[in-house]
């Protein structure tokens, strides 16, 4: 398994202005991680001069660009409104293609009020299958996240994604967003995982985090035969630029890697 960085993780000194997207790449690539996540919000533009530039400073660094990731929301009612949120999906596929990820995250969304589940399914399914047969043009796998909303359990990622059935829609899977049976959903959901995000809030340089158990999760993941990218994703109240730094050891230690 390789180790990866979302820029998410560093969304407070980005939004704050103290950092841009280039500087979480430096930083990556000076913690000699294997590769990052590029999260859409943080583009301060999607023109190809700047898209170039993000892409040649990976290079730089030596990291993969393994993923990136935009906002959707596929349970709106309307189907005008669904549409437009397939536009702006269509936009960042085109985006991941020019970056050379192979992998866009999104969002189902969640059930709004007066709906039921299989309402919102349909609408889910429907929008993944034009999302999915747009990024198979590109050569880009939709990684929706198991995100709560209609996608809370695994049993909702399940019915979803084997409705969509496409190689080209598949998972993102949040290590710390089940709340069920966590450990139980994790392992019936790797099968359909093309990204994984280590969730974070309180690192430990042998757990990883205080409240996700990774040396339990780590042989789950290898059991099942995942291989690609642990991508970080903080979310705790030490700044990132301290605590990143402690979860990066902890993933080295329990793959048994030494930099």
């Amino acid at each position: 398994m390789k180790i990866g960085c979302t820029a998410y993780s560093y969304r407070k000194p980005i939004v704050e202005g103290r950092m841009k997207l280039e500087d979480f790449i430096r930083i990556c690539g000076g913690y000699r991680l294997d590769g990052v996540e590029l999260t859409g919000y943080y583009f301060e533009s999607i023109d190809r001069d700047y898209l170039r530039r993000i892409k040649r400073l990976c290079l730089d660094y030596g990291l993969d660009i393994y993923g990136t990731a935009t906002r959707s929301d596929f349970c709106k009612h309307s189907r005008d409104d669904r549409m437009k949120e397939l536009e702006h999906v269509k936009r960042w596929v085109e985006v991941a293609y020019f970056l050379g990820a192979p992998t866009l995250r999104v969002f189902a969304g969640r059930i709004p009020e007066g709906y039921s589940f299989d309402e919102a399914l349909n609408w889910v399914v429907e929008s993944l299958k034009i999302c999915g047969s747009y990024g198979e043009e590109y050569g880009v796998v939709i990684a929706m996240e198991n995100h709560g909303g209609i996608t809370s359990t695994v049993e909702q990622v399940s019915r979803i994604l084997d409705s969509v059935d496409s190689e080209w829609v598949r998972l993102t899977l949040d290590l710390g967003n089940y709340k069920v049976d966590p450990y139980r959903e994790i392992a019936e959901s790797i099968k359909y995982a093309v990204n994984i995000h280590a969730k974070c809030h309180k690192p430990t340089p042998t757990r990883v985090d205080e409240s996700i158990d990774y040396p339990r999760i780590i042989p789950l993941l290898r059991e099942h035969g995942y291989n690609g990218y642990l991508s970080i994703e903080y979310e705790g109240a030490t700044p990132a630029e301290e605590a990143v730094p402690i979860v990066i050891e902890g993933l080295r230690k329990l793959l048994g890697r030494v930099e």
